[in-house]
């Protein structure tokens, strides 16, 4: 990482991850707990490896300690992806500083604070530690929090650790992983045949990246076009990225995702060219529409406000979520007007593909933000194969990363360039965590899932995060394997672990956290014989009183008046008149007729799923944004008690079904098979077993609304004071903290 530190040849005392070396340690520090005083606080050791910060106690920690550990990280570590700003403090002087990268730092710190991606803000104190160190360990975390290159990621160190060993003795890093990476032909012959794409194929012309380096190197495109013409045509997309087909619905309408053509004269021949080949792809020879997101929907930066202003809201203005000042800060933020919007979006979309059996192309400057958000939306709400675990997770593999997400600058794990930065993966789960909210026995997964899933971006070990592309894997991984001296074998990249293989991080127990007790459903698909088993709709109607159903299509889709409307340009459907005195004076149109009569059925939990998206029915992911604090964290309560005793339910109606087939003489043969998605955890896939007859069915004292993100030690306290709103809306990022920061000197 360069000479601007040595690093110790030395291994932490405890349990280290492959590759993870110190660079820096102070003692005598003390872990900011209590809100007014000391009292509480945790007094070790702070270590900076190349991995994390690393916070050692010895200190006696509360008799119900925190259940759920990570094996990657431990109870006060946070990676070094996942800092967002190092603040150091002089009480004394009365000055602070952030810290940049390759900074000097002219005062001895007297505290450390570490605003984290996470949500977190994490308070370190010096009084009793040698004032050299501190300042040694505060360069080292604001050094190595901000690499200069890709190769510096820890994943590199990680994955080329075990290289070394691994490969000799014929280990594939990350491998036996059950559900499909896309980065194969046979991968998405599987889901053309699933989907019943009959008339798609799957295209090579780029393999080896030769056509367009954002692109996967095998993408599907109509039959009735040849590779020469799709070489021909490249040249006028941006990027050279052709059209890419996501999905088919039964009735054979696609889903196809397209960037814009850079050459406005070639524009209606390309156009007229690819509707065509679109359309002879479908049985019915249906028409195409488009959809162009840049116009309908808000621009990254947009997304990126929004997000920093409730980050704001949730983590540093004071809590009190009852209060009209609090809520009104929440809807200026316009975070939920932009979930909002996407879903609503999305629901159009759906109603072409579904009502008007249309194809839709999603076209976007480049392809790779918006489009990523829109199209895994309206699969999920189509298709119950993405509504389980395996499924959701091969969505996010081929939307995602496959299309060349630019995870690396949208998380901006350089700290390069803050202008590429946006939430646009946050977005997305929110959105998913609506629809969950709404729809809780449709999905397979739970909101620890989700929160999980996103907390794994800030783990710099998965390739699912850390790039741009396939290709700049490709690319950076044999540039690190040779400048290392790597033996790869026959292997032409570096095989980081996809963050699917949970076990990198938890055991199977804590795996079973994310599985829905209430979850109706088939489970994901499966290859038997060499078949491929496609999704079918149940024709069985589950009670709707599992959701709440709205009385009429303007709890859907219409634009009232209300504040989290977005305004909307170039709609795909026709705008639904918001005065509600001339409702009776307008003919139902075919759109209003469809979700009408969607909305008037029971609930088909197999089926379509639309969200409700009056603001009554949206709501903030608490346990994604308040986890941390404090004042919003709800002891014994909140879902997670639902949970606990849907989970002790669940796992007593296995167990008595098993001892019914064991009272039958039921053979191995005739018992169910589990679910493949499903971790293994004592043959049960929930994480609260059933108890006993003779023990009490309370709920644990560990448990609370934040479970399981707030161990002792990582909840924000208001004592830290927050930079004034105008700031981030001017536009600057800094997040200055704490009582003593009065001084914004250097």
């Amino acid at each position: 990482m360069g000479s601007f530190f040595i690093l110790k040849n030395k291994y932490l005392l405890e349990p280290c991850a492959s590759g993870e070396i110190v660079v820096n340690e102070v003692s005598f520090v003390r872990k900011c707990i209590g809100a007014d005083s000391s009292h509480g606080d945790l007094w070790g050791k702070l270590i900076c490896t190349n991995f994390k910060v690393s916070f050692i106690t010895h200190d006696a920690l509360p008799k119900q300690r925190f259940q759920v550990a990570n094996r990657l990280l431990g109870e006060h570590d946070v990676p070094l992806a996942c800092v967002e700003q190092v603040v150091t403090v002089n009480d004394a002087k009365g000055k602070q500083k952030v810290l940049c990268s390759n900074q000097k730092l002219k005062f001895n710190p007297t505290e450390l604070v570490l605003y984290c991606k996470d949500f977190r803000i994490i308070r370190f104190r010096f009084d009793e530690a040698g004032p050299q160190s501190a300042k040694k360990v505060c360069l080292a975390i604001a050094h190595y929090s901000q690499p200069a290159d890709p190769q510096l990621l820890f994943g590199f160190e990680y994955i080329g650790k075990q290289y070394y060993g691994s490969l000799v003795n014929g280990v594939d890093p990350g491998g036996g992983l059950q559900m499909p990476l896309f980065d194969r032909p046979s991968e998405w012959d599987r889901e053309i045949k699933r989907t019943g794409a009959a008339e798609w194929r799957v295209c090579s012309i780029n393999e080896g990246y030769v056509v367009s380096p954002s692109l996967p190197e095998y993408v599907v495109v109509p039959v009735s076009l040849a590779d020469q013409d799709l070489k021909q045509y490249l040249c006028f997309f941006t990027a050279h990225r052709i059209p890419l087909w996501c999905w088919n619905h039964p009735n054979g309408s696609a889903l196809v995702r397209m960037a814009s053509i850079s050459d406005p004269l070639q524009q209606r021949k390309l156009d007229q060219r690819i509707c065509s080949a679109i359309t002879k792809s479908h049985p019915q020879r249906s028409d195409v529409l488009k959809s162009d997101l840049d116009k309908n929907l808000p621009n990254i930066q947009d997304i990126q406000a929004a997000f920093v202003k409730v980050r704001q809201i949730c983590v540093i203005e004071p809590f009190e979520e009852s209060e009209e000042k609090w809520l009104s800060s929440m809807e200026s933020s316009r975070w939920l007007e932009y979930v909002r919007a996407f879903l609503k979006h999305s629901a159009e979309v759906v109603y072409l593909l579904e009502g008007k059996h249309v194809s839709v192309i999603l076209q976007e400057e480049e392809d790779r933000d918006l489009s990523c958000v829109v199209s895994s939306l309206v699969q999920l709400m189509l298709d119950p194969h993405f509504r389980s675990l395996t499924g959701f997770q091969s969505l996010v593999q081929k939307e995602w990363v496959m299309a060349g997400h630019r995870f690396l600058h949208r998380c901006n794990h350089l700290k390069k360039n803050d202008k590429e930065e946006s939430p646009l993966f946050q977005l997305f789960l929110d959105c998913v965590w609506q629809i969950i909210n709404q729809y809780p026995a449709a999905f397979e997964f739970t909101e620890t899932y989700l929160t999980v899933l996103s907390d794994s971006m800030w783990i710099p070990v998965f390739s699912t995060f850390l790039f741009n592309c396939p290709q700049q894997r490709t690319e950076n991984s044999m540039d690190f394997a040779k400048s290392k001296c790597i033996p790869m074998g026959e292997e032409k990249a570096l095989r980081f672990p996809p963050v699917w293989d949970w076990s990198q991080q938890f055991t199977p127990k804590d795996q079973a956290l994310f599985n829905n007790p209430m979850y109706v459903g088939k489970g994901a698909t499966c290859v038997q014989n060499g078949t491929v088993k496609s999704f079918r709709r149940t024709k069985k109607n589950y009670s709707s009183t599992l959701r709440g159903m709205p009385s009429s299509l303007r709890n859907i889709l219409m634009d009232g008046h209300d504040s989290l409307t977005l305004t909307r340009r170039n709609s795909l459907v026709p705008r639904l008149k918001p005065d509600f005195s001339q409702i009776r004076e307008v003919v139902e149109s075919p759109t209003e007729r469809f979700f009408r009569d969607w909305v008037s059925r029971p609930a088909d939990l197999q089926g379509m799923l639309i969200p409700q998206l009056l603001p009554s029915h949206l709501a903030l992911w608490r346990l994604y944004f308040l986890r941390w604090v404090p004042e919003a964290s709800i002891p014994k309560g909140g879902p997670v008690t639902a949970y606990h005793k849907l989970s002790q339910l669940a796992d007593e109606v296995e167990k008595l079904q098993s001892q019914l087939r064991q009272y039958k003489g039921a053979t191995p043969a005739s018992t169910p098979t589990s679910n493949p998605s499903a971790p293994p955890s004592d043959h049960s896939r929930m994480y609260f077993k059933a108890g006993s007859t003779h023990e009490p069915s309370s709920i644990p004292e560990y448990l609370s609304s934040s479970f399981p993100f707030s161990p002792v030690g990582n909840m924000c306290r208001r004592s830290i004071l927050g930079t004034p709103l105008s700031k981030f809306l001017n536009g600057a990022k800094t997040w200055l903290s704490t009582e003593t920061l009065a001084n914004e000197a250097l």
